[in-house]
């Protein structure tokens, strides 16, 4: 009717589904459950660890969430916008929740910590913790602005993927009270693994990093030169995988699988695709040890 004003109608609610994917991705829930599964995968190379090895597991995955959802909810992560980021926007929208499930995340590690002694190694550890705790928070000033870790120039990749790997392979090599040397090559082939598929996730933050000025390899060699690098040390992964005598097939699978997701990412695919599927990747050498 001419002089009526129209009714918008409501955007249609996300199915339960839907909203069930959104939680477990954007909390972090399903990138700590490949940090435990690689963690769980570590144990099962070598003898059996028993309980000690379950409550290592666990540890990992507490930590991981805490990690994440505090770097979450940094409040200056709020005061920027969206934009067309569903996770961003999720996650601004669930701020009190991810608070919450870091401060469970941080109680059930601090039990456990101190449940199996991890305090004796708190001169190994207490690095670690400081680069994924300090990570994103702004910090040191340089050329007149505060800068994170993750702004010095190439850093974050190779930050990301070395406490993974210390965190995945370190801790159990600890937990059964072995040097650390014998972890060596599955420690450097994790870390390359890690390394390829952070380098995607920089393809995603191309635009954002090189307006606010951070130089990552995306930024400096561009996103085909980027993920050049990316398959170089994806291929590093894999020999030293053949020279572990990992099996070809499971060696395979995590190549193509990892190889698919570096060429197909571009800062236009969806959070989907970043959440989902490059963090799946990490999940496949693994679940593969339990096959």
């Amino acid at each position: 009717m001419p002089g009526r004003p129209e009714t918008l109608s409501a955007a249609p609610r996300p199915s339960l589904l839907r909203r069930g994917l959104d939680a477990l991705l954007y909390s972090s829930g399903w990138l700590a459950g490949a940090a435990a599964a690689q963690t769980a995968a570590t144990f099962r190379q070598g003898p059996a660890a028993g309980a000690v090895g379950y409550r290592v597991v666990a540890l990992v995955f507490a930590a991981t969430l805490l990690v994440y959802n505090l770097d979450a909810v940094l409040p200056f992560k709020h005061r920027q916008p969206a934009g067309t980021s569903g996770r961003k926007a999720w996650q601004q929208r669930h701020r009190r929740g991810l608070a919450g499930l870091a401060a469970g995340s941080a109680a059930v590690a601090g039990v456990l910590f101190l449940a199996d002694g991890w305090w004796r190694y708190l001169p190994a550890l207490l690095p670690l913790a400081a680069l994924a705790l300090l990570y994103s928070w702004p910090l040191g000033r340089w050329r007149g602005q505060r800068r994170a870790l993750r702004e010095v120039p190439l850093l974050k990749i190779f930050l990301i993927a070395g406490v993974w790997s210390a965190i995945t392979v370190g801790l159990p090599t600890l937990a059964r009270h072995r040097p650390l040397a014998e972890a060596t090559a599955l420690l450097a082939q994790r870390f390359c693994l890690v390394l390829s598929l952070a380098i995607v996730f920089d393809v995603r933050d191309l635009s954002r990093d090189r307006a606010a000025g951070t130089r990552t390899f995306p930024v400096v060699l561009g996103a085909a030169g980027a993920k050049a690098v990316a398959l170089a040390f994806l291929a590093g992964a894999m020999l030293l995988g053949l020279e572990r005598g990992v099996p070809h097939v499971g060696l395979a699978l995590t190549g193509l699988s990892a190889a698919s997701v570096i060429l197909l990412a571009q800062e236009y695919r969806s959070d989907y695709f970043f959440a989902l599927l490059a963090d799946g990747v990490l999940l496949v050498p693994a679940a593969l040890y339990f096959l």
